[in-house]
């Protein structure tokens, strides 16, 4: 039996971590950003004050990064000495919580793009967070950079804010770029040397990195049709600049085969209908080949799964936000396709090739839940057969004499912002009546991810009593998302939770410092690397390790390798 203690602890945690995963602080469709920042500023509050341990856990789960960032910061800040905040908080840091928070918070950096981490620095430098373990954090971070010359170009203000807060003692020539860059009459380093000769040489706006060029292009006149014939550019950036690319009419070459599955999933949507049905072939085969990518070992291992994704007028998002929820649901559509044995997807409104879908009309998730309850229940005429015929009997749920093992229950993943208004609650009325009269049991599982926040709720909007909802971010996380959905129905034990949390930490807790720094040198510029980093591909737990801290003074913090004097970086 769960106690109503266990049950509000198990709630809290996944109220945090459903709004961690699919708010981003920005304008919604119903909601405004300053009220997303509000209540997400309340969550981590609550979730700090209550549950350390736990809200520390959450960044080796599929949280997105602007909450990882502020969990970054928020610990940072504040005290995790065990012996001082033990008797204020219901569930107390220990010695072993302590240990590992640094190596969360490194793992986790060494995972978000350098742009977003930067950021994270120069907003610590704000706050005026200058810890021993702040500096010990950006140490080690900037240190396993794989390339200081090109952040020193690309991120050159983050860089030096990073340099400064942590009294970094950085190679000389990325010292000197960085603070007092006119000073020397060329540089060493080929790629510092390009970019003061682009003050004064067109020529050279060739060989840097695009984002940096394009703002010397601007100054210099140079138009962007010159500049894309020539740019050095990203795998992130050739996709981003498709459109640009043919305005200019100029080929930017591009593998969608190697776009992760969600931006591409974004991409597609941004082609107009007509584009989408000429290159049907070549953008289904890149989505399917993505969504094949992000399933990895478990293609094949779900069963029977029919997903009811949300193509209603709410599913545009926002300006900022555009067709984000229609995207996380095509993602969605392919992914589960992937993982599935046997694949059912329907649309509320669309009607054949998904890669057509457009966001209109309303929402009636009643009719659609229909549609899916009779493709997966037994005995049930589906109303897209002929009368006379009946779905076949759903793979058994439970244990296998033949097989020894326990054989996969259907599923139905429902993809949907849960604005059910066509009929208002019908859905949840199929569903109750569905659990009650047709499946006590619980043959069926059903799943409802929600790609949308609601902040006047601090929650994802729930579907129906009794059916597990929890927010996603990228379409690439479902498969993770259904696995913790058990804990959303209320009936989960809170040490069950914990033990999931610490699990999925623990593989992270347990790198070494030089696994750490290799983990950010092998996402550089890897638009697959999360993919690989959450599903195990690229990481392997070892021993415990726990990590060595920057020394308590205040003075320089050195580089390992450099024993040259400091630049300008380390006087601040």
């Amino acid at each position: 039996m769960v106690s109503r203690a266990e049950q509000v602890a198990c709630e809290d945690v996944l109220l945090f971590v459903n709004a961690a995963t699919a708010s981003t602080g920005q304008r919604e469709f119903a909601s405004t950003a300053a009220e997303h920042t509000l209540s997400l500023e309340f969550l981590h509050a609550y979730v700090l004050g209550n549950y350390r341990d736990l809200y520390a856990a959450t960044l080796a789960l599929g949280i997105n990064d602007h909450n990882a960032a502020l969990v970054v910061l928020n610990l940072l800040r504040t005290p995790s000495d065990p012996t001082r905040r033990a008797a204020e908080m219901p569930h107390p840091v220990t010695v072993e919580d302590h240990d590992t928070e640094g190596t969360l918070i490194a793992a986790r950096l060494a995972q978000m793009p350098p742009q977003r981490v930067y950021r994270l620095f120069s907003r610590l430098r704000r706050a005026g967070v200058n810890n021993r373990r702040t500096r010990a954090v950006v140490r080690d971070w900037v240190t396993a950079r794989p390339d200081l010359a090109f952040d020193a170009v690309k991120y050159r203000r983050g860089l030096a804010d990073a340099a400064r807060h942590a009294h970094l003692r950085l190679p000389a020539e990325i010292s000197t770029v960085l603070f007092d860059w006119r000073r020397p009459a060329r540089y060493a380093t080929p790629l510092l040397e390009t970019w003061r000769r682009a003050h004064y040489d067109r020529s050279a706006l060739a060989e840097l990195p695009y984002t940096v060029a394009e703002g010397f292009a601007a100054r210099r006149g140079v138009s962007r049709e010159k500049l894309l014939a020539t740019a050095r550019l990203t795998a992130a950036e050739r996709l981003r600049l498709q459109g640009a690319a043919a305005k200019a009419k100029t080929d930017v070459a591009v593998d969608l085969t190697r776009v992760p599955l969600t931006r591409l999933a974004t991409y597609v949507l941004s082609l107009d209908r007509h584009e989408r049905a000429h290159r049907r072939a070549e953008l289904t085969a890149a989505l399917r080949a993505s969504a094949r990518r992000a399933a990895g070992p478990h293609q094949g291992t779900w069963g029977r799964v029919v997903t009811v994704c949300d193509d209603s007028y709410s599913s545009y998002g926002s300006g900022v936000k555009r067709r984000r929820p229609l995207a996380v649901a095509l993602a969605v559509h392919y992914l589960v396709e992937a993982l599935a044995a046997e694949h059912h997807g329907l649309w509320l409104t669309h009607r054949g090739d998904p890669l057509l879908v457009h966001p209109v009309g309303t929402t009636p998730l009643a009719s659609r839940l229909l549609d899916a309850l009779a493709l997966v229940a037994p005995n049930v005429p589906c109303r897209h057969m002929p009368s006379d015929t009946s779905c076949p009997p759903p793979p058994p749920s439970v244990w296998c004499d033949g097989c020894h093992r326990i054989q996969p229950r259907d599923r139905v993943v429902v993809v949907s912002d849960a604005w059910d208004n066509d009929p208002p609650g019908g859905a949840g009325e199929v569903l109750r009546v569905w659990r009650q009269r047709l499946d006590p049991t619980g043959r069926t599982e059903v799943v409802h991810l929600n790609p949308v926040y609601d902040p006047r709720t601090y929650q994802v909007r729930p579907l129906a009593p009794g059916v597990p909802s929890v927010g996603i971010r990228n379409g690439e996380d479902a498969a993770t998302l259904v696995e913790i959905a058990r804990f959303a129905t209320g009936t989960a034990r809170f040490d069950d939770l914990v033990g999931y949390l610490r699990h999925q930490a623990g593989g992270v807790a347990s790198l070494e410092p030089d696994e750490i720094a290799e983990l950010v040198r092998a996402t550089a510029g890897d638009p697959n690397a999360l993919e690989r980093v959450r599903s195990g591909q690229m990481i392997a737990p070892v021993p415990l390790h726990r990590r060595e801290s920057a020394r308590s003074g205040h003075g320089q913090t050195n580089v390992p390798g450099d024993d040259r004097p400091a630049g300008p970086g380390g006087t601040s």
